[in-house]
Formats: structure tokens, sequence, C-alpha cells
């Protein structure tokens, strides 16, 4: 195929371009959806085509949204579980309805890219963003600002002491004037005249014609005489806060998107704001499935450790949602299908069950309530079993992470992150890369994310990053995008940050 001006186009523009055409038509779908409530169990018998076909005319062929429709990628061998369950490799189910085999482990299209799945992501949750509210400051902290906070007065509104001291007006040495002086809240605006001085506490408005604030501890006050003297050289205007020295009546202070932190709120406040215009968290729903977990105790007998239960809802919240202390469904397909249609969050996440196993249950229940599959795995190594799906007719958005407790941090950094991004209006953090200092083994074909540490300029790669490890991201600071077949030490990589790195001590509820 020929670019315009007539340059042939490389095969990462062909590839580049097919994505794009992939997620429009994922967004035209979800767009043109009405916005309604779930439909009821019995709806569910017969759901509703997602293509409106005249009496008569057959349906037109489906390709999965956000899927490439070339021959699959080789895939490596699957990773076992700590169960003892398999990662399909993507693109191995398709689910009955679909336009696909009527098996739910059928074959499937060639998986998502990573680049692909997490843009799909972020401009979807964009699709479906929250509505805005008017939040009182004292609940408006961890939202996200839908209306930029403008300066609603000069900031400070007057002219006001920088210090504890004596105005003065004038060359000295100064007459002192007699009383309390000048205190914050309680300033007189009788003028001060040449030769005068008066005492002022800090943030005390000053009086007219002062020429500067002389700090207690540089002044030399003479009782006898009633003379101020100052010890050091007097500068007009010095310790002096003039009125609008921050802002303007009219300034622009914070723009769209930004978080709420305790600062903001700060800020909003002495801007004159009661309360602020803000998208709210997401709600977020956590559905953890696998009769082999344990919720306390040590591993026995063929039983592990829920490691993702207790990691989610914080990561979650580090991440700006209200997340929902997980549920607990097992392998019960009739449960997680009942869950998923009582859901009144604007996220669910579930947990393992995305693969083709005899009890991987979240292919064939979202189908049978008609969902929307937008992404169907993702060619990235730990977590390309992972998806992400619209609910039938309004419903929310789904995020299906793999079991394997790495493989489904990638899924959330990969789907879950950039989606909650979109519906909260958060900006998208600026992209940045940083050489690697060793070596870093790559898929053949998909892309890896390896746990590192910043060190000085570069960043180290972490062992223990196998699917079902956690060890080498407990360390980590962030993960390291490395593209298929690996990277030479020295080579600059996407590095993803993760969202507690900057804190320390991280605290749960850090909305930076």
């Amino acid at each position: 195929m020929t670019a315009p001006g007539g340059r042939a186009r490389t095969a990462a523009e062909e590839r580049a371009a097919e994505e794009e055409r992939a997620v429009e038509q994922a967004l035209a779908l979800v767009g043109r959806r009405p916005q309604v409530s779930h439909p009821s169990a019995s709806a569910q018998q017969q759901p509703e085509r997602a293509y409106p076909t005249d009496p008569g005319t057959p349906p037109p062929a489906r390709v999965e949204p956000g899927m490439r429709t070339g021959p699959d990628p080789v895939q490596g061998p699957p990773a076992s579980s700590p169960s003892g369950r398999q990662e399909a490799p993507p693109g191995k189910d398709a689910l009955p309805g679909k336009g696909a085999p009527s098996s739910p482990h059928a074959h499937r299209a060639g998986a998502t890219t990573w680049a692909g799945a997490r843009d799909l992501a972020e401009r979807l949750g964009r699709a479906t963003r929250l509505p805005a509210h008017r939040l009182p400051l004292d609940r408006a902290l961890g939202h996200v600002l839908a209306e930029a906070v403008v300066a609603l007065t000069d900031l400070p509104s007057f002219d006001t002491s920088a210090m504890d001291g004596w105005v003065v007006a004038g060359p000295g040495p100064w007459s002192v004037q007699e009383g309390e002086g000048l205190l914050a809240g309680r300033g007189s605006t009788e003028p001060l005249l040449d030769g005068q001085a008066l005492r002022i506490a800090t943030g005390a408005r000053l009086p007219v014609d002062a020429t500067a604030v002389i700090r207690s501890e540089h002044a030399h006050h003479d009782e006898a005489r009633g003379l101020l003297h100052a010890t050091r050289e007097v500068v007009p205007g010095q310790d002096i806060r003039p009125r609008g020295q921050e802002c303007r009546s009219g300034d622009e202070l914070l723009p769209v998107g930004t978080v709420v932190t305790p600062p903001v709120l700060g800020l909003a406040a002495a801007a004159g704001y009661d309360a602020l215009v803000a998208v709210p968290r997401p709600r977020v729903d956590v559905f953890v499935l696998g009769d082999e977990l344990l919720t306390a105790g040590l591993p026995r007998e063929g039983l592990i450790r829920d490691a993702l239960g207790p990691m989610l809802g914080p990561w979650l919240r580090s991440l700006g949602a209200d997340a929902a202390e997980p549920r607990r469904l097992g392998d019960d397909a009739e449960a997680l299908r009942r869950a998923l249609l009582a859901s009144d969050a604007d996220l669910i996440l579930t947990t393992g069950g995305t693969a083709a196993g005899p009890l991987d249950h979240v292919h064939p229940v979202l189908a049978e309530i008609g969902a929307e599959l937008m992404v169907d795995g993702v060619a990235v190594r730990p977590g390309h079993p992972m998806l992400l799906a619209r609910l039938a007719e309004g419903g929310p958005c789904l995020v299906g992470l793999p079991g394997n407790p790495l493989a489904a941090v990638s899924g959330l950094l990969t789907l879950a992150e950039p989606l909650l991004q979109g519906i909260a209006g958060r900006t998208s953090q600026d992209r940045y890369r940083l050489p690697v200092r060793e070596d870093v083994q790559g898929h053949p074909h998909d892309t890896r994310l390896i746990p590192v540490v910043h060190r000085d300029d570069r960043v180290v790669p972490l062992h223990y990053n196998g699917p079902a490890m956690l060890r080498g991201i407990a360390a980590a600071d962030g993960l390291a995008v490395v593209p298929p077949g690996g990277v030479r030490s020295g080579t600059e990589v996407e590095i993803l940050d993760l969202p507690w790195a900057s804190a320390s001590p991280w605290t749960e509820g850090c909305f930076t």
C-alpha cells in the first residue's frame, strides 16, 4: 500500500493504521448505544444484536473491536498458575454468538498489541467519563477538576505584612505610635505619615502610604525617646506582600484535569471557593474467582493464598478510584453472572477465569449476558489472557485480569489504569524513557513488562518476575516496557511509574 505522496507504508505504519481503525470501531459501538439499566435476567434469554439488520438480511461479518484480523502471532508455551491452571495463549478463545465458532474456547483472532490495548482502554474511558458534580471542599479530595479553578479575587486581596515587626513610612528614625498596633483581621485603614512607625503582626493589612516592614529582630525601639531605629538597611517594599502578588482576579489557578490534593483544597479556599466542580472517583467492584484460594493461614493441600484480594483495593484507591472490598465468588458461573448484573459500579474487575480451562467462566458468562468484547487477549507477557468488555446496553466496563499475581498487575496497568484515567477525566501522565543497566531478555513476539528500580539515570531490572511472582514488583518503583526480542544494556525503554513510587512513606489514599 502507498501512503499519501507516493511513499510506501512500512509494516509498522500498517499495523498502527489497523489498530487505529479498530479503536475507532470500538468507540463508535459504545458511543451509539443508549444509556439504560442492565437487562433483566429474563431479557438475557434473547440478547439484542450488536448490528441491527433488516428482515431477511444476513448480519455482517463480525470483527472484534481492538483485534488484529491477520494470522495469529506465534505464541510461547502457556504459563501455569499456582493452582495448576494454564494461561492460554491469546487468540485461542471465542465467545458464542460473537461471529466466532460456537465453542467458548474456540480459536480467536490475534491478540491486541500492548500499546493498542492501552490506547483503546483510555479512549473508551474518556467516552464513558462520569458526569461532573459540584462538591463541597470537604468532599472533593481525590476527585478530578471538571472546571478550572479561576481566581475570584486578587491574592492577597490587600497589601499585608509578611512578618511580625514594625511598619514604617518614609526614612528613619521613626516616631513610634502608641497602641496595640495592627493585628491580622483588625487593621486600621488610617494612613501612616512620613516618619511614623507602628507595630504590626504577620498578615495584618498595611496602612496607606506605608514604605516597608522592619522585622522585630532588625529594629531597636528607644522607649525613652519614643523612636525606632533600623539595625539594617531598609529597602522600600521589604517584607510586604503586595496585593495580587500570587494572582490577579480572573487568573487560571488550576486547569481541568487536576487531581484535587490537600494543597489544591487550600488554594481553592484561599481563592474564595466553597465547592469545586469535579468528576467523582470511579466506583470499582472487584470479584475474585477461584475455589483454590485461601483468605488466611498457610497454603496447604493444593490451596493457595489469595494475593490479589488484599492488593487490588489499595492499588485501585491509589489510582483515585473508590474501590469496594473484594467479593470472593469461587468458580461459580451463576454467581459471577448474578454479580455482574447486580453491580452498579463504573468498572468491574475480575481475577482469574479469563483463559480456556474447564473452570474459566468469564468468557461464557460475558457471552451469556450480551457483553461487548473490546479487547480479548493482549500481546504482552505476563498477562496475555486479559480482556476488556462493556456490559450490555449502558452497563459498566469490565477488565478481566488473569489469576497469576504479576500477570494481574500487568492487566491492571495495561487496561484498568488507563480506563480509570479516562472515566475520571484525569490527565495522562507524560511518558518517558530511561536506559536499562543490563541486557533484558524479551519475548519473541510480545511486549514484556519487567519490574525495575531507578538507580541514578538508569533502571535496573529485578529478578523474580515470573507470572505467579510478586517478589520483584514488591521491591520495584516502576515497570520497564520491553519490546519483542529484548534490549541491550544502555537501550532506552518506556517506564511505567507505580502510583506510590514518589510517596515516602506511601499511604493508602495517595492521589498524586
